[in-house]
């Protein structure tokens, strides 16, 4: 599955867009991890893999005013140093 067609599954996610084409993979990442299930999750991280998944994150966690809620932000750190 690609990454467009997992976020075409999910409009309750990407509820503000019907262009589902044009998401780029860091707001698709950033969407999921604040918003999604666990299954959206572990999903995407198929799609994408573990390693491109956690660098997404990385790279958004590091500005200082990410859109990641604090609980959520500290989760994936902590999840991703331990499996990427």
């Amino acid at each position: 599955m690609e990454l467009n067609d997992f976020a075409k599954k999910r409009p309750y996610l990407f509820w503000s867009t019907n262009d589902f084409e044009n998401l780029s993979e860091e707001i698709i990442v950033e969407t999921v991890l604040n918003l999604g299930t666990w299954e959206d999750t572990q999903e995407l991280i198929e799609i994408l893999g573990m390693e491109k998944t956690a660098s997404i994150f990385r790279k958004k966690a590091e500005i200082k005013r990410n859109n990641f809620r604090p609980g959520i932000k500290n989760y994936f750190e902590l999840y991703f140093k331990k499996y990427a």
